[in-house]
């Protein structure tokens, strides 16, 4: 509570030794072990204790040592070098499970778009209605119906039944009931179907393009003015309807964008950077173009692809709303940072007046006091933004 913990860590198989050489390629610090700690001691088996990385000097536990920027790893004059440390940490399965893959080389345009206007809604209401769809394989239903409560919106998860014709059926129409007096309908993340046979979001999307359904969501977006969004597999299920990028459901084909695997070839789960592309969409107006944002993902088909044409028109029209960046800030195709390789290093996109929003990291997912131990800046405040956008 008083600041002083900069990271901490609970020790497991390899004792202090591989925390601290896990917080060390963490951040790329060096660090130099108290030469009175026994080697035994520091790989010895520590559960149930805490590694501290603290701002000051402070009278508790015991001492290991000391950060450094040497960029090693030091004991009693013994030496490590971080790099070779990691080499030897990540390449024991390179071949069989390889993370340091090549992707798309070549420099990325930092798309930038900034609106002198948006569209507002033509019913304004202090706490919008939210309708969030949970599909089997849904698991993120919880943190999205949080964030939109904490925003000050009223959200209502509403479980997809599939069990049964008569089921689906019901589903259907209590669904399309609750269209009509919703504001927004927001997809969450998971893994609809256990992404199979042959990909993910197919049984939303079959949910979504029933009549009634499909119906109910264009008078939201082309009458009532309301929002539509989705993260991960939401996002998917919004590409596959053609939400994003074109604004209403459509059938698409191979010219339109969609997202396919991961060039890794496996599900990728971590932080990642990204950069405010454009401000147009009103998920987006309490950024900035140019802002960064820190947020975790979990996904294995997120690799985002569209013809160069096409992106270029998005772009300038407004609709790449957040892009992959590295540690300077610059778009990149490098795996540490674009997790899926997806093309021009798109995170996310929007419909063409924004008022559809589709993007792969799980924002949902941050509350105040999380992710510590990474520095960055994860309040992205779409949902607050949302909110905002009916006042």
């Amino acid at each position: 509570r008083q600041g002083k913990v900069l990271s901490a860590y609970t020790p497991v198989y390899g004792g202090a030794a591989e925390a601290v050489m896990k917080a060390c390629f963490g951040n790329s610090v060096g660090f130099e072990f108290n030469s009175d700690i026994p080697v035994k001691d520091i790989f010895a088996y520590s559960y149930g204790s805490f590694i501290l990385e603290l701002d000051c000097d402070e009278n508790i536990g015991i001492t290991l040592g000391y950060t450094n920027d040497t960029g090693s790893i030091k004991y009693n004059g013994a030496v490590l070098e971080l790099d070779s440390l990691l080499e030897i940490y990540e390449g024991k399965l390179e071949s069989v499970y390889a993370c340091n893959i090549k992707q798309n080389s070549g420099d990325i345009p930092a798309f930038e778009f900034k609106t002198d206007s948006r569209v507002s809604p033509a019913v304004k209401t202090a706490k919008p209605k939210v309708l969030i769809p949970v599909f089997p394989g849904t698991n993120c239903e919880y943190d999205t119906a949080k964030a939109f409560a904490a925003a000050g919106a009223e959200p209502e998860i509403i479980v997809i039944k599939n069990l049964s014709s008569a089921g689906i059926t019901e589903s259907v129409n209590y669904f399309a009931k609750q269209l009509k007096t919703a504001n927004i309908v927001f997809i969450p993340g998971g893994f609809s179907g256990g992404d199979e046979p042959d990909g993910s979001g197919k049984f939303i999307t079959a949910f979504f393009r029933n009549s009634a359904i499909k119906d109910g969501v264009h008078e939201l977006l082309n009458n009532r003015d309301g929002l539509m969004g989705g993260i991960c597999n939401g996002f998917q299920a919004l590409i596959k309807l053609g939400l994003v990028p074109y604004g209403e459901i459509i059938d698409t084909d191979e010219n339109c964008p969609t997202l396919t695997f991961n060039t890794i070839g496996r599900h990728q789960s971590r932080i990642v950077r990204t950069r405010i592309a454009s401000d147009k969409s009103p998920w987006l107006m309490n950024t900035q173009v140019g802002d960064i944002y820190s947020v975790p993902i979990s996904h294995g088909e997120g690799r985002f692809l569209a013809a160069d044409e096409l992106i270029m028109k998005l772009a300038e029209n407004g609709q790449i709303a957040t892009q992959y960046v590295d540690l300077d800030g610059n778009p990149t195709s490098d795996v540490r940072f674009n997790p899926n390789n997806s093309c021009f290093a798109i995170e996310g996109i929007t419909s063409p007046d924004g008022r559809v929003f589709g993007k792969m990291g799980h924002s949902e997912r941050y509350t105040d006091g999380l992710y510590m131990n990474v520095e960055g800046n994860y309040n992205i405040g779409i949902f607050d933004s949302a909110v905002k956008y009916f006042k």
